[in-house]
């Protein structure tokens, strides 16, 4: 179970709600100079194996689909959040 992605950035936010967690990511690329930021949510359910390690899956049983549901919606409510402090911080910047 790894705290951060395939390009070393940590998540934002992680939501829990028992083995289901949504992982935030906050992402950044440059189009002609300028910086756009987007987020993307990961939606998983953590595991322990035989050998006490934990691992995490995109798999979910009929009975967990409401519980993801109610995730993706968190998550959202998350993300309305980080949009809102991203507009903010830009429009700090391009005051000074």
């Amino acid at each position: 179970m790894s705290t951060q992605n395939k390009n070393g950035n940590k998540p934002v936010a992680t939501l829990r709600d028992g083995a289901i967690k949504a992982t935030i990511w906050r992402n950044e690329v440059k189009t002609d100079g300028k910086a756009n930021v987007f987020f993307s949510v990961d939606i998983s359910r953590t595991y322990q194996d035989e050998n006490d390690q934990y691992h995490d899956t995109h798999s979910f049983s009929g009975g967990q689909l409401l519980q993801v549901s109610r995730m993706a919606q968190k998550a959202y409510d998350r993300l309305v959040k980080l949009r809102l402090i991203e507009k903010l911080n830009e429009e700090d910047e391009g005051a000074q």
